[in-house]
């Protein structure tokens, strides 16, 4: 097959990562012929643009195609990417992300494109937006859904929001989930002792970390405001912050003001291979994201053997089971989100029988090799 995607940027991301692994997988393992398309990778999140070209994924980069709005600046990245979808001529196009999955799929409809897939990732209204927004984003959710022949979610959740929403009927939508590289995270605790002690933990330190932007409705304001009530009754606990963004330097200064320097570590940007080995430095996982598709890092954390607390919100329900891979709270609650914490730090056993069981339950349901199968098999389909 002749297959090309096209994202908004290639950061550092959930999204992105899932994105790329399957760009990689059908250039190896299936023989596809690919194209990548993508804007560029501006702000503080990092890149894998980088990590594309070197692992041979043909790669274009349009310019103007930035997630903001800005209408003439995306008309100029709709005609390129029509153009560069026109060049390449594929079977298939497919679509992740807000605003390249409306250019996207637009450009692809317009030129004929057998099969046009969209991934919702997570979806671009929510109910943190004002009510104008909220409607702008659904409608052109609606819109670019006419102009493809199947949608593709990451959980089943998302099918439920889109469908609730308006945007296409449930038999439009299949659920795969999101893949990773699962053996890195499965072996993970071989790098234990070493990373802790670069980190300054000792054994008696219960390490408590979350993966994520330091951005707005990623919830790192909850867990800091938690954290003042679980070190009042666990002085051993540290907390490992793992990721950059707009509001590092906020988040420094929430920390500075509830008295926890000490007990806070933010290792600022790490690259994607640096996940599994500061995952083995943790004993317990937070997920306290206020919207997120599939939270795929609760996922790295399961497979890492790392019970995780989370709100219970979106996709995370499917894979933070209560009381057998982790536990659920309530969105922005701080006791609650405290006292769950508390729970897992203080009991080694249950952290251990939490953390073993979303290893066994998920290893083989997120390798990015059966996502991939699934996907290219929903191509097979429609060109079939």
């Amino acid at each position: 097959m002749r297959i090309a995607h096209v994202i908004t940027r290639l950061i550092l991301g959930g999204a992105q990562e899932n994105t790329l692994l399957t760009c990689e997988d059908l250039l190896r393992r299936h023989g596809d012929q690919v194209l990548l398309v993508t804007g560029p990778a501006l702000g503080p999140e990092g890149s894998l643009i980088q990590r594309a070209r070197a692992g041979g994924v043909p790669l274009v980069v349009v310019n103007p195609l930035r997630r903001a709005i800005h209408p003439w600046r995306d008309l100029a990245a709709y005609r390129q990417i029509k153009q560069t979808l026109r060049d390449f001529r594929p079977d298939v196009v497919h679509t992740h992300s807000a605003k390249a999955g409306v250019l996207g799929r637009a450009a692809a409809w317009s030129l004929g494109v057998p099969a046009v897939v969209h991934t919702v990732h997570g979806a671009p209204f929510h109910p943190y937006q004002g009510r104008g927004a909220r409607a702008l984003f659904r409608g052109c959710e609606r819109w670019a859904a006419r102009r493809c022949h199947a949608l593709i979610s990451v959980a089943d959740a998302m099918t439920d929001l889109m469908v609730d929403a308006g945007v296409a009927p449930r038999d439009r939508f299949t659920t795969i989930y999101s893949g990773m590289e699962v053996e890195p995270l499965l072996a993970a605790d071989v790098h234990r002792a070493e990373v802790r002690a670069s980190l300054g933990y000792t054994e008696d330190h219960v390490v408590v970390g979350k993966i994520a932007r330091l951005f707005h409705l990623k919830g790192h304001e909850f867990l800091v405001r938690a954290a003042r009530e679980v070190v009042d009754r666990h002085p051993n606990v540290r907390f490992l912050l793992i990721g950059d963004g707009l509001l590092t330097d906020r988040i420094r200064r929430q920390i500075a003001r509830e008295g926890l320097r000490e007990h806070f570590h933010l290792t600022g940007l790490v690259p994607a291979e640096r996940i599994p080995e500061l995952i083995a430095a943790i004993d317990v996982g937070v997920h306290v994201s206020l919207r997120e598709g599939l939270p795929r890092a609760a996922v790295q954390m399961l497979l890492g053997g790392k019970p995780v607390v989370s709100y219970a919100i979106d996709g995370a329900p499917e894979v933070v089971v209560p009381e057998e891979t982790g536990l659920l709270v309530p969105p922005k609650s701080v006791g609650k989100l405290a006292a769950a914490v508390d729970r897992l730090v203080g009991d080694r056993s249950l952290r251990s029988h939490l953390g073993a069981e979303g290893r066994r339950r998920f290893a083989e349901q997120f390798d990015h090799r059966r996502m991939t199968i699934a996907i290219r098999g929903v191509y097979a389909g429609l060109l079939g």
